[in-house]
Parts: C-alpha cells; structure tokens; sequence
C-alpha cells in the first residue's frame, strides 16, 4: 500500500474471487462457472460483433434491452445492463443506501465490500443455524436490504412470498434481490416489480448462461429506479458493456431451449453428487443453487480442499467460523463429478 492511498481506503478489505492456479490442469469446481460452453448463437453472434470492435459499443445497449424487455415481460425502461451483476450491485449500494443496509452475516461476500467502498453503514444479521435466512429479521428494518436468493454459499432460497412480506414492509427504502442463482431451482420475483417500486432484482449471464468471461449483469426494477441506477452508470463508466459481450447476450437469451437444457443437467448432476456425498458421511443444506454446500462428519473442510487440490480438483473453502468445516463444490459435468467422487474416495481412505 503507497502512501498516496486516500486514508478511507486503508482498511479496506477486497472481495477475495475464486483461485485461478496455473501450475497444473485442474478440474474447476471453485467459482460456480457452468460446465457448458456458451450458446452456439450467442458464440454466432458475439464473432460477428468483433467485426467492428474500432467501434464504441452502444452505452444504452438498446438492441440488448429490447431482447431481455421481450424475454422478461416488462418495458426497456425497466432494465439496466452492466458489467456483470457485480456492478449493479455495486450501483445500488451508491445510490440507495443513504440511510444504511443489512444483509446475512453468510452471503456474498461482496456485499460487506461495496459497503465499505462506499462508505455505507451496515449490519450483518446471523442466519439461522441451519443458515436458512429468518424473514422476520428484515421485516420493517428501514434499511436497504440485500439478499442473494437463492443464498451463496449455502444455496438455500427464500419463497417469493416471503420475499414480498420483506418489500412490502419496507417501503421507503430498496430491497435488492440478488438471483444470481435463481435459474437452478428458485422462484424469480421479477413480476413483483409491477407491484412494488422499491424492489430491484438483479441477475447474471454468468452462471446458467455460461458468460462468465463475458461480463454481462443486469437489475431489474421500477422505472424510477432504473432511472436512479442509469445516473450512476453514466457517471461512471457509459460503455460499461461492450459490443461483443451484448451480442452473445442476445444470442443466449434467443437460444433459450439450450440455456434450459443446461439447468436441467445441472440440477440432475446436483442431485447426483448430493447421493453419492450422502453415501462417504457428508450433509448438505438444501441447494437451489449451481453448488452445494457439504460438511464431512469426521474430517475438516480445509482438509477436504487442499488434500482435493493435491489431487488436481479445486473447489472453495470459507475460514470464518461459521463455515470452516463446509466445502463449496460447484456442480459440473457428469464427468467431471465422478472425477471428484473418485479422488474424494481416495482421500477418505488415507484419512479416515
């Protein structure tokens, strides 16, 4: 750290992203990336926009907007697109938090990050200890809630009706809905924006869409909202989306019949994987998620990570208290899944 750093940074703490190790061929199963390659439209498509990267990308993303207002059921003025679901994110932590925000104290860890980026007074309330989310503990809080739903790292999800319960009691302040997740099992309140302005949903190409490395998010909300969102955005950063990145978005969301095909394996592989844990002594929370989320009954879940990463297979390991004896394991193909089961028998005979 130089000493040119202005003093609000100093204790900052980054967001700490999945590890990228180069020194072998892993299989990923850390950072809860899809399988699956892309869309071969959205590929299609994303080719023929590199024809004309001289060119600044379209800030109003107007061809993309039209495709997702279409695909959603609401109007274009009702969407934001930004630099994946991080940067909404990180928008409504600037423009909606004056008055302070709460999350889970087990989310996603960025949240505690854009809070304090932004100078944001905040407050992480426990989960239940079976890490499900209590709705009673943001009923009427009269802050700016934000809640991933279904919740990382745990993959447990809320009903959209207790969803609603939260928005409805809170309607002077924004509730943010982080769906990341939402395409593996979960419910989206996208609908409920018609009802309520002071709800904003947040989504990603990044998981289910296999965009990852594209770099595509977006909100979804009340026009007022969007419009607040859309301030920030051009004071930051108008193309924050380029050209190639909005083509294979429109591809993915036209080639829709795959995209669910994808979530489909997925959530067999995931309930695959849950069988075969069951049978080594794991137990897991109740995933709706692209991961789950395991705890051994007799070995450590750092022990579990790094005797895996001997063995050429990554998956995510949390040291806070509440999770240092669970293990993340992003589901991915069905082959790459027996790989895991293979090397985590092999790891439980040296061990146990």
């Amino acid at each position: 750290m130089s000493c040119f750093l202005n003093s609000k940074f100093s204790r900052l703490v980054p967001y700490t992203p999945g590890e990228q190790p180069k020194d072998m061929k892993y299989i990923k199963l850390n950072t809860n990336e899809s399988p699956f390659a892309p869309s071969p439209k959205a590929q299609m498509m994303a080719a023929k926009a590199a024809q004309s990267l001289q060119l600044y990308s379209d800030p109003e993303c107007r061809d993309l907007v039209f495709a997702a207002a279409k695909y959603f059921g609401i109007q274009t003025d009702e969407i934001i697109f930004t630099n994946g679901s991080d940067e909404v994110l990180n928008f409504a932590f600037m423009a909606f938090c004056e008055n302070g925000a709460v999350f889970p104290d087990v989310t996603y860890g960025f949240y505690s990050v854009f809070a304090e980026l932004n100078g944001v007074n905040y407050k992480e309330i426990p989960l239940k200890e079976d890490f499900s989310v209590d709705i009673n503990d943001y009923i009427g809080v009269n802050k700016t809630v934000f809640l991933a739903n279904p919740n990382a790292p745990t993959g447990i999800a809320l009903s959209v009706e207790d969803i609603e319960k939260i928005v409805k009691s809170n309607p002077n302040n924004v509730v943010v809905i982080d769906e990341a997740y939402v395409d593996f099992g979960a419910k989206s309140v996208i609908p409920l924006i018609k009802k309520y302005d002071n709800l904003l949903v947040t989504q990603t190409f990044s998981k289910s869409r296999s965009l990852a490395g594209g770099r595509l998010g977006f909100g979804i909300g009340s026009k007022k909202l969007i419009c607040d969102l859309n301030t920030i955005k051009y004071s930051t950063n108008p193309y924050n989306v380029n050209s190639m990145t909005a083509a294979a978005g429109i591809g993915s969301l036209e080639d829709d019949e795959y995209i669910k095909n994808n979530c489909e394996k997925i959530k067999e592989n995931r309930e695959y994987l849950e069988k075969e844990l069951e049978k080594f002594g794991f137990s897991m929370t109740a995933s709706s998620a692209n991961f789950i989320f395991a705890k051994h009954c007799s070995i450590g879940g750092k022990d579990i990570y790094l005797k895996l990463k001997e063995k050429g297979v990554l998956v995510r390991h949390f040291d806070k208290e509440r999770l240092k004896d669970y293990t993340r394991i992003t589901i991915g193909s069905k082959e790459q899944l027996d790989v895991l089961i293979e090397k985590l028998k092999e790891i439980l005979e040296e061990l146990l």
